[in-house]
């Protein structure tokens, strides 16, 4: 008498299902982390200086609904407010110190953002602070303090405020360099600059690069030497009026800033993030696999119990 004929054994559905759905969540997570890796992150935005006061903190102490003076009246009529509530956002993410190499001519003062185009315009009348040969006691307000290098350079003798501003109106030494650390008390940079002998209206042109990342921030503040100096010098914004406008912000403290930076431009961050999918593409691999060990073991038991 042949033996009697056995089904053969089968994985019940539901058990497939939960295979299947346990293997999609992983591979959905890592891709939703992929994605995470490669979104736009918020601009930074970690300081300007106070002292002396830069053009866009004279502009934004006056009041970006209702500025005082025309310079910054024409500011806000070619650009808006928004660049004034981010006072604190002339940056470029991936300078990396070859700021000279891509910020061209004319366009120091926006860093060529073309969001702070304004602030290149060429005149006499930006609000200016009045200073004298010698030492200077530099303030510089910071929302977010960075270890790298600021340096302070000086235009040349016979500057001309009335054209655009180009690399070459700089001297090439700097009237100041100061090594910037990750913490600032009371929300300040303070340094001395040593001012060379000048006569009239001249600018000061600032350069903060990082040294934990390849970012870079930029200011221009105006200044006049000897007679001419403004009836009314400019004030940098009180924590008051940066409280006030911290609503009106477009800017954040994370990642590494401008226009449309991704967070794989920035090297570190890419490592950071390669790691993360990978971290995640493991992750999955390991959800996938413990799911096929619990059907194997599972058919095992069921197996068990038909031949027993």
């Amino acid at each position: 008498m042949s033996a009697p004929h056995l089904p053969a054994l089968r994985v019940p559905p539901p058990r497939l299902s939960a295979f299947r759905h346990a293997a999609a969540v992983g591979a959905a997570g890592a891709a939703a982390l992929a994605l995470v890796a490669l979104t736009p992150v918020s601009a930074s935005a970690h300081g300007a200086l106070s002292s002396p006061v830069s053009r866009i903190s004279a502009c934004y102490a006056e009041g970006p609904e209702h500025p005082q003076s025309q310079v910054c009246k024409d500011l806000v009529a070619m650009s808006g407010t928004q660049p004034l509530y981010d006072w604190n956002e002339v940056n470029i993410a991936n300078a990396d110190g070859h700021s000279r190499d891509i910020i061209p001519d004319g366009k120091l003062c926006s860093a060529n953002r073309d969001k702070y185009k304004a602030l290149d315009m060429a005149r006499t009348d930006w609000p200016a602070t009045s200073v004298a040969a010698g030492s200077f006691n530099v303030g510089f307000r910071v929302t977010a303090p960075h270890r790298g290098v600021m340096t302070l350079y000086i235009t040349k003798a016979g500057y001309d405020p009335t054209k655009p501003l180009k690399w070459s109106d700089l001297d090439t030494t700097p009237i100041a360099t100061y090594t910037t650390s990750s913490t600032a008390t009371s929300g300040y940079y303070n340094f001395t600059a040593q001012l060379p002998s000048r006569s009239g209206r001249h600018l000061i042109y600032q350069v903060w690069q990082r040294t934990d990342s390849p970012e870079a921030f930029y200011g221009c503040s105006d200044v006049v030497f000897g007679q001419g100096a403004a009836a009314k010098a400019p004030t940098a914004p009180s924590d008051q009026q940066i409280a006030a406008g911290a609503s009106r912000s477009t800017v954040s403290h994370h990642g590494h800033g401008g226009d449309t930076t991704l967070v794989t431009q920035n090297t570190a961050a890419s490592g950071q993030a390669a790691g993360t999918l990978k971290t995640a593409l493991g992750g999955s691999a390991v959800l996938a696999a413990g799911a096929v060990g619990m059907i194997l073991r599972g058919r095992r038991r069921t197996a068990a119990r038909t031949q027993a």
